[in-house]
Parts: C-alpha cells; structure tokens; sequence
C-alpha cells in the first residue's frame, strides 16, 4: 500500500457492515466512502472549502456546466480528487421478491451475492432499470469531469459506485475525456463487494486514488516493447556481420516474434518455443532445423509435431509459407531468447512496428531510441475522424435499441443493434502510407472496444442466438488496408495488426 496508515474495518466487517445498508444514496454515500478509504489504506477526503479552486479532495465538489444557448448552470461531484478520479455514487435496492424476473436476464446479476436484503434506492438490482442508472450514472461523471476548469485537466478515472454492492473503473490515460473504457478490461470493471476481500484488488483502488497514472498499460508496454528492440536490433546487426542479407534476417526475426507471441498468448503451448531454445543453448548451431519443422507445421497445422511433440494449430496469413531459419551461434541464441523471455502479451502494437522496422534496418538502428509518434498522437488523428463519428452513431443507436427494449419490442431493438454491428464489420480503413502499421492498430483498436460494447448490449437483450449466427463476422485486421512504398514495411504492417488484434 501506499501509506502506512492502518485500517480501522477490516474487509469482512466493512462487506457485513454494508451488505445490509438501507435508505438513500444521500443517507450512505459519504459514510460508506469514508470507511472504505480506510479499508484502502488512503486519507479520507478533505474538508470542503468555499473556494473551489481550493478543493482538490472533496466531496461534492463544485462545478459550472455551460450549455450550447450560453447559459449556465451548477452542479456537485460525489466525490472528487484531482488528477485521480470524478466519482458518482447511487444506491440501488435488491429484488423484493424472488419471483420479479430481471428484464435484462444478466445484467447486474449478483449470484451468490446477495443476501435477500430488501433495500430502497435508485433501482432494483439486475433489472435493466439498474443497468440503465449505471450507465447514466456513468454519463454523469464523465458530464462532471468535462465541466471541470480547463486547468484541472481530465481525470484519468471515472468511479461509479452503488453503495454497499459495486465499484466501476473507467479510464482515459491519454486524459482527453473521449475514451473511458472499462478497466481494467470488460470482465472485470465491476469490483463487487466481496472483491474487496482481496488484496490486489485493494491495492488496484489504494493505487487509483494515489497514483493512477502508474496504472495506465502502456507504460509497461512502452518499456518491455523498447527493451525487445533493442535485443532485435543487436541480434539483427549481429546477423548481418555474420554475411547474412538484411531482407532474409529481417523475415526469419518475425518468424520467430511472432511465435514468441503465440507461445505467449496460448496459440501455443505455453513456453515451448522459449523451452526448444533453451534446449539448444549448447548445440545452437542445430536450432535452425528444428525452428525450420515448427515453422513448416505451423504453416500448414498438424495433429503431430515433431517439433513440440504435440499437435499445432495452422498460422494462416503468409507469415509461415517461408519456413526458412537462420543457423545461430549461442551468443545470438542467447539475445533471441532473452527476447522470448518478455512477455509478449505487454507488447505495445501501437510503436512495436516503428521500433521493429528501425531495429532491421541498418541505416536506422542508431535512431532506435529516437522520438517515434507516441500513441497519443496517434490517437489525436484517429478519434476524430474515425472512432468519434461512429461513437455518434452508436449512441443513437442504443438509445432507439433501449428505447425499443424498454417498450417490450425486444426483437426490434436487437435488430438495431445488429445492423450496426453488421455496418461496423464492413467499415474499410485505408491509410496511403501507413509506415509499419501503427495508426491501422490504434483504430482497430478502438473499433474492436466499440464492437465489444455492442455486442454487450446484445448478450443484456438475451439474444445469445446471435453469437451463434456470427461466426467470423467481426472486426479483424482485413478491414484495415495500408499502402506503402518501403517494401520492408508491408509485412511489418500486417505483423503489428495481427499481434493487436490476437492480443
């Protein structure tokens, strides 16, 4: 934890405590803050001064909301900490009778959760009528965050809270406000109260209100993508002092990081390539032929390999079609699996191509450590001119889709949805000079998070038919089409699409 103040609660008295809570959210809400601060280990908020510029740990701090006919008016954040968190807080109720059928079947459902509490609040517990306050309640913290003075900046958690039941973590690390997403992923945003009993997920919200930029992934990604090009790069030199030609190690090097990835993300069994390396420290000459009879399996795919011993699924795409490697000598064995080593599944796609690409070439590589265009940047071009229109058209749609669902036509709203999830996968994206990929990844990226919000308001219809009419029609790196003139970049491209979307 970050401080050392000692918690008053531990986290099974504080779930007791609260599991039985009753009344309004204005009842509770600050209370079950307060002791849960503790629980966390962090300061409990500061009290509230007149000046609001003053207030950068408070609750209901204070805002201005300016509207498009110039007029104004006020508002108050739950609770507020700058450079951290805008957090809105509501009280749902349980289900006062078994037999109320939710109208989302699993939305909000709290199996093995509950304890038949009968509770007054915001809305009754996996209804969609909760679900539906969640994500308003959602709406009005990011509403809170961009009527906040420009010189505060955006916050880079967004917190919703049903008190003595959830926590919700959205972020935006790039702090523009325009894309707070679940974290840290989709299955496990929700902190539910008995999460709490837990210490890493402690930790996660000790961290949230102590230094939340820590938590942002790429920052582990930037470091462990840098460190894998700098071993490529000496590894490449290496081989081309050796009298090797810079196109022939340049497609070996990929043939073997995109197994690493594989190994890493279980299209291989965990390890092997890694371990087959391992085992040919001593004989490193010898590893080519056997990398060689991998390649060639997955190439094709096989209920045997002799390679790993077991069966391997087929790579299509290309990559494999040439299954040639390069004879090594323990030295450059060693920096591939130092490499290999990394987990591949932290790689950052969105400058693994630009490092990637320098690394290979010789020209270059003293570049390696040079400015490349950040992902923020990247995703200054991207959001407006792709992902915002069709974040629009999304919440048009949703509102027709609900709209319809709340008026018992639920099959009419998961028409809506559908189409667009349709419309989404036939989207084309054409970059004419696409470099090594990296502006094609980050908005597959933020098209694959969109998908995955439509698609859950299709399962929250009880349409699970659906998924099984899919079959492959998703968004996948064939919808993102790159032109390029360096012939070398081409195949690094498609390498940082398909790395993104696997991951």
């Amino acid at each position: 934890m970050a401080s050392s103040k000692k918690s008053q609660i531990s986290a099974t008295e504080f779930i007791k405590r609260w599991e039985a809570s009753s009344a309004s959210e204005l009842g509770n809400s600050q209370t079950f803050l307060s002791e849960l601060c503790d629980l966390i280990d962090v300061e409990r908020p500061h009290p509230k001064s007149d000046d609001e510029r003053q207030n950068v740990y408070t609750f209901e701090r204070g805002v201005t909301f300016k509207h498009s006919d110039g007029s104004e008016s006020s508002g108050r954040i739950d609770l507020y900490k700058r450079s951290c968190f805008v957090l809105e807080s509501k009280q749902g109720s349980n289900q006062k009778d078994a037999s109320q059928t939710p109208l989302w079947p699993g939305v909000g459902s709290t199996a093995g959760k509950e304890k038949n509490k009968t509770k007054k609040g915001t809305a009754v517990r996996g209804t969609r009528k909760w679900d539906d306050a969640m994500v308003r309640a959602r709406a009005q913290a990011e509403s809170y965050a961009k009527a906040l003075p420009t010189v505060e900046g955006w916050p880079p958690f967004l917190i919703v809270v049903d008190v003595g039941h959830s926590i919700e973590l959205f972020a935006d690390f790039s702090l523009t406000g325009k894309n707070y997403s679940h974290y840290p992923d989709k299955s496990s945003f929700r902190i539910w109260m008995d999460d709490l009993e837990r210490d890493e997920i402690r930790t996660r919200l000790n961290t949230v209100w102590t230094n939340p930029n820590s938590l942002d992934p790429t920052k582990i990604s930037d470091k462990v993508t840098r460190e894998i090009a700098d071993m490529l790069a000496a590894l490449a030199k290496s081989l081309e002092d050796a009298g090797h030609a810079p196109q022939s190690v340049a497609t070996f090097l990929m043939r073997c990081l995109f197994t690493m990835f594989a190994e890493d993300v279980g299209l291989l069994p965990e390890d092997c390539f890694t371990n087959l390396m391992k085992r040919h420290l001593d004989k490193a000459d010898k590893f080519h032929r056997v990398a060689e009879v991998l390649w060639k399996d997955m190439d094709k795919g096989t209920d045997y390999s002799h390679a790993l011993e077991t069966d391997i699924k087929r790579f299509n795409g290309g990559l494999f079609k040439d299954a040639s490697a390069i004879k090594l000598n323990e030295e450059q064995l060693s920096l591939l699996i130092n490499a290999a080593d990394k987990d591949w599944r932290d790689v950052e796609p969105a400058i693994f191509g630009t490092l990637l690409e320098r690394a290979l070439e010789s020209r270059e590589r003293h570049k390696l450590g040079a400015h490349y265009t950040p992902r923020a940047y990247v995703e200054r071009l991207v959001m407006p001119t792709v992902i915002e229109p069709l974040r629009h058209d999304w919440d048009n749609v949703k509102a027709a889709a609900v709209q319809l669902a709340n008026a018992g036509d639920e099959k009419g709203a998961l028409k809506e949805v559908r189409n667009f999830h349709q419309s989404l996968c036939a989207i084309t994206v054409l970059d004419p000079a696409c470099g090594s990929g990296n502006f094609l990844y980050v908005t597959m990226e933020h098209m694959k998070r969109l998908e995955g919000e439509v698609l859950d308001l299709a399962e929250e219809l009880g349409q699970d038919q659906y998924f099984l009419e899919m079959d492959q029609h998703t968004v996948d790196p064939h919808q993102f089409i790159g032109l390029e003139l360096n012939p070398r970049a081409v195949p690094i491209a498609e390498l940082v699409l398909w790395i993104g979307y696997l991951q």
